[in-house]
């Protein structure tokens, strides 16, 4: 049986490496655990991570843990999703948004990244 697809734990450390460094866009899920909204958004990151493997790395960084890296991308709020094409911030999400939205973007970055 195969297991399923999740999202990357990142940080401060790892993040140059996993993130910026990536072969592959990454949708970054920025996020709080005292946090209600991220809480209900987790489910959609999974099911993201699982939908789009080897397509798109999905990677997920506790805010409160890593204070350093938000602050380089000017994270005030939480949930915030980043989605970095070859190092670069491409598209911001910030707040909860139903996986149509989350999907679109990820899709426009994965057409322009062929184009």
């Amino acid at each position: 049986m195969l297991s399923a697809v999740r999202p990357v734990t990142v940080t401060d450390t790892t993040f140059p490496s996993e993130v910026v460094d990536s072969e592959l866009p990454v949708l970054v899920f920025m996020w709080a655990d005292w946090n209600s909204t991220c809480k209900a958004l987790a489910p959609t990151i999974t099911a993201l991570a699982e939908d789009y493997a080897e397509r798109v790395k999905v990677a997920k960084l506790d805010v409160d843990a890593n204070p350093r890296t938000p602050a380089l991308f000017a994270v005030v709020n939480v949930p915030t999703l980043l989605i970095l094409d070859r190092g670069q911030v491409v598209s911001r999400i910030v707040g909860y948004r139903h996986a149509p939205v989350i999907r679109a973007e990820l899709d426009e970055v994965l057409t322009s990244a062929t184009a």
